[in-house]
């Protein structure tokens, strides 16, 4: 039997053209909407109705599911293996030890625990790095996709929308240097990679709630053949995400060993477009700006991570003056909320330029609306699936604000963004999430909640023995 279209009426909705009045929604079993119909006289019978304005679901275009469970265990002075001060590098020794006690039923706790807390932060889709693959020892799993599948059955769970990019991890720095013993989790060749992506699309085939790309981890973990090798064996379509440009040391050493900086190097090489996410790409030069923007590529902005490991502020302005796209990511997840990463966007470039609202536009003067919508546009384009905007076509996600919370109650809709975005008071401002057109969150409590944080906890403690 075919499932009946469901709908929802909503007083106030935000569109593509910008917040209308009584939108009514339509959406089909598979989860995707098949009408979107603003100023609709009333409400048609047995459709249901939005508890507050909605705003289409922001993706999520950067995640390391794992790295939740040690959130707030790193901030503290480390000394590092290169010997300089505490900074990245120091930090990612300690990642090191967490992603080598990990289990594979402790992975799809803390990946279902973290989902459940994007949900309820408004992030209705999800691109996941996915980076450890093998036994603590270094072998492979009987399967090979032991560790993927069971962070793709966390986001099914869970109820979010997924992009699983599965990562080449080869070297430990540029010129091809041998691993690292404590990557012996994430080592693989270009072949073992795709096979491990054929192994995982065959038991979890792509759905409209589920997609597949690569990531090459770096270009300090990749070379140039293995690139093409990996790229070789790809669908064409298929999205493809790396680390770039991180840290000015990364920056120096490929400028050492490869004659150039890794953005200008790799655009140079390989044909970057849309369906490529360059993430943080924070050591950018003005050359490198204009031609990543004008690339069409995706600039996967993570500034909560970015500010935690003092990574730099990426020039955000004029990139997008440059017309260049974003999308943001929790990345280590020491924050998870959108809002935080696009406050923490514009506030970086008020503090390099000593300015207010630097990132709006003649086009668009309120700045959270400009950074709102192009974070949905950029974020979607990450995830290689129709989500991003309440539109025929596209995926049923939306959040439901809730109109008498501090931040916007008695605001004019023009005004309800920034409160939104720019307001810290009490409580989240979101009420409900849909996701696939299924409601998972309501009145701010997930429905697997309670017992996916025992889960949770119980994982964390094993982790912590």
């Amino acid at each position: 039997m075919t499932q009946q279209k469901q709908s929802l009426f909503a007083d106030h909705a935000y569109l593509p053209d910008g917040w209308r009045r009584n939108v009514l929604l339509e959406w089909g079993a598979d989860g995707t909407l098949t009408t979107v119909t603003p100023d609709t006289h009333e409400a048609p019978r047995g459709a249901q109705k939005a508890a507050g304005p909605l705003l289409p679901g922001m993706p999520n275009l950067h995640s390391h599911a794992f790295q939740r469970a040690m959130a707030g265990l790193t901030e503290y002075r480390a000394a590092s293996s290169t010997g300089a001060t505490d900074n990245f590098w120091s930090w990612r020794d300690l990642m090191y030890r967490f992603a080598a006690r990990i289990s594979p039923e402790g992975l799809a706790s803390v990946a279902q625990w973290l989902y459940i807390e994007m949900l309820k932060a408004g992030y209705t889709s999800v691109c996941e790095f996915h980076y450890v693959h093998h036994a603590p020892d270094g072998n492979r799993y009987a399967n090979q996709a032991e560790l993927a599948q069971r962070v793709v059955d966390a986001a099914s769970a869970a109820g979010i929308g997924m992009t699983m990019l599965p990562v080449l991890y080869q070297y430990s720095g540029f010129g091809a240097r041998a691993p690292r013993e404590d990557q012996r989790r994430f080592i693989n060749t270009p072949e073992g990679l795709l096979e491990l992506l054929a192994t995982l699309r065959a038991a979890r085939p792509e759905n409209a709630a589920l997609r597949y790309g690569v990531a090459p981890h770096s270009l300090r973990a990749v070379s140039e053949d293995s690139l093409r090798a990996l790229l070789g064996g790809l669908d064409g379509s298929a999205p493809v995400h790396i680390h770039i440009a991180e840290q000015t040391a990364e920056v120096d050493a490929c400028i050492e060993t490869e004659g150039a900086r890794p953005v200008q190097w790799l655009l140079d090489r390989f044909d970057v477009d849309g369906r490529w996410c360059l993430v943080h790409a924070t050591h950018v030069d003005a050359n490198e700006t204009l031609a990543l923007a004008k690339s069409g590529a995706v600039a996967g902005l993570c500034l909560t991570t970015e500010a935690n490991l003092g990574d730099g502020i990426f020039p955000a302005h004029d990139y997008l003056n440059a017309h260049g796209r974003i999308g943001v990511g929790s990345d280590s997840h020491i924050g998870v909320d959108w809002r935080a990463e696009l406050r923490l966007l514009e506030y970086g470039q008020r503090l390099t330029h000593r300015q207010r609202n630097v990132l709006a536009s003649a086009q668009t003067p309120y700045v959270a609306d400009r950074l709102y919508e192009a974070a949905l546009d950029g974020g979607a384009r990450a995830t290689g699936r129709p989500a991003g905007a309440l539109q025929a076509g596209h995926r049923a996600d939306w959040l439901v604000l809730d109109a008498d919370h501090t931040s916007i109650a008695g605001h004019a809709p023009h005004a309800w963004l920034s409160g939104v975005v720019f307001c810290e008071h009490g409580e989240t401002p979101i009420r409900d999430v849909y996701a696939g057109g299924e409601k998972v969150v309501e009145n701010r409590r997930h429905r697997d909640e309670e017992g996916a944080y025992v889960r949770y906890r119980a994982a964390l403690a094993e982790l912590l023995k």
